[in-house]
Order: C-alpha cells, then sequence, then structure tokens
C-alpha cells in the first residue's frame, strides 16, 4: 500500500522527531492541539501482525512517544524517560485505516509526569493508555 495516496486527516504534518525504531512505520504524522499531541499513520503491512491486524507493539510504542511528548512539550528544557506504561486493547486497527493516537499530560510535576491516550483507528477507539514519566533536565540532548 502507498500510504501517500491517502488522505492524511487536517492539521497532521510529517512528525518532527524520527529515530531508528520507528523508521520501518515511516511516514508518521503529528498534529498538535492545545495541551493534546497526536501521531498517526495509515495503518500498512509493516505494522501488522502475522494475522493481518495492527500489532500491539507499534499501539505501545506510538503511544509512549506521543504522551511523553505531549509532557515535555508543555514544559521547558526536559526530556522524559518511561516509568511506567499501561495499555488496555480494546478492539482491533487494519491495513488501511488512518490510526491516532491521542496524548494528553494529565499533571506535570517537576520530577514526575503523567499522561493519557486514546488510539483510535478510522475514529473507532482500539486502545487507551497511561503513562508516568521521569522528567529530567536536557544535557546536550537534541530532542524530547
Amino acid at each position: 500500500m502507498d500510504t501517500d495516496t491517502h488522505a492524511v486527516p487536517a492539521g497532521f504534518e510529517r512528525h518532527f522527531r524520527q529515530s531508528p525504531a520507528t523508521d520501518p512505520w515511516e511516514p508518521i504524522y503529528m498534529r498538535r492541539d492545545g495541551q493534546a499531541f497526536s501521531l498517526g499513520l495509515t495503518i500498512d503491512t509493516p505494522h501488522c501482525n502475522a494475522r493481518g491486524l495492527l500489532h500491539g507493539g507499534i499501539i505501545t510504542a506510538l503511544a509512549d512517544n506521543a504522551m511523553g511528548l505531549s509532557c515535555v512539550l508543555q514544559m521547558e528544557s526536559v526530556s522524559a524517560l518511561t516509568v511506567n506504561l499501561s495499555m488496555d486493547f480494546l478492539s482491533i486497527g487494519k491495513i488501511g485505516q488512518w490510526l491516532e493516537v491521542r496524548a494528553v499530560p494529565a499533571k506535570l510535576g517537576r520530577t514526575l509526569a503523567f499522561a493519557d491516550a486514546e488510539i483510535l483507528a478510522d475514529g473507532e477507539l482500539v486502545a487507551k493508555a497511561s503513562a508516568t514519566f521521569r522528567i529530567v533536565a536536557k544535557q546536550g540532548v537534541v530532542s524530547a
């Protein structure tokens, strides 16, 4: 599937942060809306398990990324390290659907931050997540 031929929802642009871990999943898009931070992509074969369904590991990695960024983008000169992450898988995602991970910070502290996320496939809730992050001052780190 050529994901570039599918419509990317309004407000999304290419994600500013690339990583060797997520390179096989590109293109990944992002959207900021107030305190909310979303990641999105069109589900394709590299995102799926052997049954052709969206893999829970993809959901988890994107939720971790989105929730951490939802916190650090509200703070200055900090980075976040995942302390705990909880996922509830509620339904499935299929090839061709638009996947969106909508994350919002729940509480921002000096040393800990908390965030929640909803994961949707074509607008239908497929998973929910929450996470705790250790907040650390950036020391020569280029990205959050």
